[in-house]
């Protein structure tokens, strides 16, 4: 059994000291303690470097809450902060910053292995001042990278030994004083100081580095509880130390002048110098030690989520060393260390880090403010804290260069693209439905307390449609009348009897096909009832949620004449809920479509390039007109009417001359911005109004014509009736859309403003 479990368990097993704890603080304590410290106190005096430190810090601190937070939320294993974002946004946000975070701490490495051997050949020891430092970078590198890749328990042992050099390092400082014999530079060779943000933005790297210690969850014992405890400890260490170093060498140095020219003043101040020079070797070896440690474990765990190749995340040996991961970060750092010329790349690889920084910052701040019952942390942070932390982390992109801040997002913005077009199905669940819902439900309660304002009027449209959905030119409508900027709901009404879970999985299909064939988003509604006509109005009062509900009704005329009693009464039911209603005829055109078996007449783009015109039937005298110039604006924009002839019809009203009614036409179409003909007809006592549009719009695609309201007493019967005659009489025009304005906006107004 125990032989069993040791095969099976995969890392290390390391505690809180050694996994998190060490290369974390090794990484913060770095080189600009050692060579930026009395640079910025020579700028900005000593009170300001306190505030700069504690802001930085504080940013530090945030992400470091919201880290652990995260991490006692979810079972961690090996990626770190690409990990737990995957798991959070998604594997397409977790590839956006796991890639350029694995480049980012593997080019990383090289920086700090030229920074030991820069200073080690300057370091004025006998021999070395005449290696190369390139060929001193490489052994370096070498020498790190098989103790990285041999075993990582190795490589933390030796970081405690680096950890060692950095105190005595310390201990030797605060042990010292004022050097004897420092003179003040000649003033001409002093440059002038700099305000607060350039200097934050040099020193606010230092307090970098928690990703290191993160970047070894797939091997802590425990990541739940080391995560926390190292993370926040190495921050909180890393501040206590950063405050000690300028109140004490504001004590021994008090020449500004001093402290801007003189990078290696710690060491002059120090009681043992050597010591100081010690601690820079240390901090450069122990940050380029966590990279190798960190960056090829980012790596395999991209592999393993198959968004790099799967040769990467293999592991080696019980403890499932990422050796071929490692192999590829050790080429990357050489390639940087031996070219050398990667100093345009340190801001955007900074600017990686901080995007990451901030996106774990968002992601605990979401799971908090949503509380779905998933999120169960045992560290609670409150939502403001981390989006104060995500703020934070984005302000300092910004004020360290806009320039490379688009420049990063932009990158991982291409690395999200190609992610998402590869389709990859991810193994686990992550936030982001729950966040579409909150934000749902968030827009809901707004627009709840908000009045219908004619300006934002759109149709929401509620399709009714028969099974099997034979007449689809209501989804071609209702596509090019919401113009995937509207909601749309497809939905029928099938017999109770017929009411199945597998019956309802059949027609959800079939429907979902139908609307993948035009291209139309839309939900999709199956209500069971025990009559057809009674069972839609019931739909049309029932559905919708809160200011959700659909102002608008899509439904073709009936192909049955004795359908048309049962929808008069429907009609009446619409327009008692101040339903807008949209009822299509399809004429001769789209009649021998579908007999002859084809409907690319009526959806495709064969009707378009029929006439491409589209007709509107005006009265003025009803909402019906401008309703309907409203609804013809919206198709004009889709792509199967787009260019067409908008053309305004309108029958002459007697005692007013024809030149009157045109400029009152015209007049209207340009103080409502519409491009539009106006196509002015004579009355003639001897033709029907039915009659005069199949004249005039016989040759058009498109043409909308107005319903007059039921009256209140009116009976279903007469107004089914009515209906019917129009339909039938205008049945020669290829497409006819029938339009009744039931709800209660003045749509009037949205011509007039």
């Amino acid at each position: 059994m125990s032989n069993d479990g040791r095969h099976l368990r995969q890392g290390y097993g390391f505690g809180t000291f050694a996994g998190v704890f060490t290369p974390s603080i090794l990484t913060i304590i770095g080189v600009v303690m050692y060579l930026r410290f009395g640079w910025m106190l020579g700028n900005v005096g000593l009170a300001t470097s306190l505030v700069i430190v504690t802001a930085a810090s504080s940013i530090t601190f945030l992400t470091g809450l919201s880290i652990s937070s995260l991490a006692t939320n979810m079972r961690m294993k090996g990626g770190g902060a690409y990990y737990m974002l995957s798991r959070s946004f998604g594997l397409e946000a977790g590839a956006a910053i796991g890639i350029p975070l694995a480049l980012s701490q593997a080019v990383s490495i090289s920086f700090y292995v030229a920074g030991f051997a820069e200073a080690l050949v300057e370091s004025g020891l006998p021999m070395v001042g005449s290696w190369d430092m390139r060929i001193v970078g490489l052994v370096t590198l070498a020498a790190l990278a098989a103790l990285a890749m041999v075993s990582a328990n190795a490589a933390l042992k030796t970081q405690f030994l680096i950890m060692g050099a950095i105190a005595l390092s310390l201990v030797s400082f605060f042990a010292g004083g004022t050097p004897p014999g420092l003179v003040s530079p000649d003033p001409a060779a002093v440059p002038a100081p700099l305000d607060f943000w350039p200097v934050f933005a040099v020193f606010f790297p230092a307090v970098t580095g928690i990703l290191s210690g993160l970047g070894m969850s797939g091997d802590l014992k425990e990541p739940s509880r080391s995560i926390p405890t190292g993370t926040i400890a190495a921050v909180l260490t890393g501040w206590v130390v950063y405050m000690a170093v300028p109140l004490v060498l504001a004590v021994f140095i008090s020449d500004p002048a001093i402290l801007r020219t003189d990078t290696m003043i710690l060491q002059k101040c120090a009681r043992w110098p050597f010591l100081i020079l010690l601690g820079v070797w240390a901090a450069t070896l122990s940050s380029a030690l966590g990279g190798l440690l960190c960056a090829p474990r980012v790596v395999q765990a991209l592999a393993q989520d198959r968004l790099l190749p799967g040769f990467l995340g293999r592991g080696y040996g019980v403890n499932r060393d990422p050796r071929l991961a490692a192999a590829v970060c050790f080429l990357i750092a050489a390639l940087g260390l031996w070219f050398g010329d990667i100093n345009a790349l340190a801001p955007i690889l900074t600017m990686f880090n901080l995007t990451t920084y901030g996106l774990l910052n968002l992601s605990a701040g979401l799971e908090e403010l949503m509380g779905n019952p998933s999120w169960r942390p045992t560290f609670r942070v409150k939502p403001f804290l981390s989006f104060a932390g995500f703020i934070g982390c984005f302000a300092v992109m910004f004020m360290i260069s806009p320039g490379w801040t688009f420049s990063a997002l932009v990158f991982e913005g291409v690395i999200y693209w190609l992610a998402k077009r590869r389709a990859l199905r991810a193994r686990w669940g992550d936030m982001r439905t729950g966040l579409l819902m909150y934000t749902v439900q968030l827009a809901l309660r707004l627009l709840g307390r908000r009045s219908l304002d004619v300006r934002n009027w759109r149709p929401n449209l509620l399709v009714l449609s028969s099974v099997p959905l034979d007449r689809p030119h209501l989804l071609t409508l209702a596509k090019a009348v919401s113009g995937g900027r509207s909601l749309v709901t497809l939905a029928t009404a099938i017999p109770a009897a017929a009411d199945s879970v597998s019956r309802a999985m059949a027609i959800r299909d079939s429907m979902r096909r139908h609307l993948n064939k035009v291209r139309l988003e839309a939900q999709i509604r199956i209500y069971p009832t025990g009559d057809l006509w009674h069972g839609l109005g019931e739909l049309v009062r029932a559905y919708g949620f809160g200011p959700l509900t659909p102002n608008t009704v899509l439904l073709g005329v009936p192909t049955r004449p004795d359908d048309y009693l049962p929808m008069g009464g429907l009609l009446h039911t619409l327009a008692r809920c101040q339903r807008n209603v949209i009822l299509v005829s399809e004429g001769r055109v789209a009649s021998a479509g579908r007999d002859s078996g084809s409907t690319e007449s009526v959806h495709g783009g064969n009707l378009a390039a029929a006439g491409r015109r589209v007709d509107i039937w005006w009265r003025g005298q009803t909402a019906n007109g401008a309703f309907m110039l409203a609804l013809a604006c919206l198709v004009l924009r889709g792509d199967l009417w787009h260019g067409a002839r908008l053309r305004l019809c309108n029958i002459a009203e007697p005692g007013v001359g024809m030149a009157e009614s045109r400029r009152i036409l015209e007049e209207f179409l340009a103080k409502a911005r519409v491009p539009a003909e106006v196509m002015l007809i004579e009355p003639n006592g001897a033709k029907s109004f039915k009659e005069t549009i199949c004249d005039v719009s016989g040759d058009a695609d498109l043409a909308f014509v107005g319903l007059r309201e039921p009256g209140a007493d009116e009976p279903a019967a007469a107004y089914g009736g009515y209906v019917q005659s129009i339909a039938e009489g205008v049945s020669a025009v290829p497409l006819v859309v029938f339009a009744l304005a039931g709800e209660a906006v003045d749509f009037r107004r949205i011509f007039r403003e």
